[in-house]
């Protein structure tokens, strides 16, 4: 009867062994694990996206005057009709970081961020008297993360000109499994006709003040998988510690057999 005990005690070491091998642990996946109740992060890098050549902006221009039709030919966008006017005009920045506005003419906005540019164009409209009351809208029509990870790919659409790191991750679902490395994902961005690929681990705090946590237009999220070297290490890793319980349970149960029969 001993015996049977025994030996179903040892098949269920190995059951166990074997089913905590095949898990993923939740150090790997768990996002932000050193934060606890009430934790509080400075976030050093507040951010609003910056225009770059190639964005395509929509631009609006109203009044709250009387003479409304002053506004109009403002709202003749690049991307319409020379004989037809908008009220959702699109203009797409060159490769010098240049729009082309109706009467404004060439207008430098490379660098400026959204609410600059409306400021600038609101200044301009004001100073030239063109609009005694301007109101000036601006907004991205392009922004846009893309995602390389697992084989596959898949383009994130912004709304709302901000987006961070972990808002991404959020956003991506399913296609950031299990398998997936969070201590290895990249975000690659362009900066002065360079790409720049820096390492973000969502598992840390840290990742708030990373200069890359708040997401450009355009910018890249690559990750990695675990491939079958690390499942095998773990398995391996495992396997050893399920090995020395069972051994170590084998001994005292044949001490206790000893003892017994003594």
């Amino acid at each position: 009867m001993l015996k049977n005990t025994k030996t179903a005690l040892i098949f269920a070491c190995m059951g166990l062994m074997l089913l905590v091998s095949s898990c993923v642990t939740p150090r790997r996946v768990n996002y932000l694990q050193d934060l606890s109740q009430g934790s509080q992060i400075q976030i050093e890098n507040k951010f609003e996206a910056a225009i770059a050549p190639y964005d395509e902006l929509n631009i609006i221009v109203t009044t709250s005057s009387s003479k409304k039709e002053l506004a109009s030919p403002f709202n003749l966008g690049n991307s319409n009709s020379s004989n037809s006017f908008s009220n959702n005009a699109r203009y797409l920045v060159d490769v010098n970081g240049d729009i082309q506005m109706p009467i404004l003419g060439n207008i430098h906005v490379a660098g400026l961020t959204r609410l600059k540019l409306q400021d600038t164009l609101t200044t301009m409209l004001q100073n030239g008297g063109y609009i005694d009351e301007p109101f000036v809208m601006v907004r991205f029509n392009n922004f846009k993360i893309f995602y390389l990870g697992g084989g596959k790919g898949t383009v994130l659409n912004i709304s709302n000109e901000r987006c961070t790191f972990l808002e991404a991750m959020a956003m991506l679902g399913e296609n950031v499994n299990l398998h997936t490395r969070r201590d290895h994902i990249a975000v690659m961005r362009e900066i002065n006709g360079r790409m720049v690929v820096r390492y973000l681990d969502p598992r840390s705090s840290d990742v708030f003040n990373d200069p890359f946590f708040m997401l450009q237009q355009n910018d890249f999220i690559i990750a990695d998988t675990y491939d079958n070297s690390v499942v095998r290490n773990e398995f391996a890793y495992w396997l050893g510690i399920g090995s020395a319980v069972i051994s170590a349970f084998s001994l005292v149960v044949s001490l206790l057999v000893l003892r017994k029969v003594n």
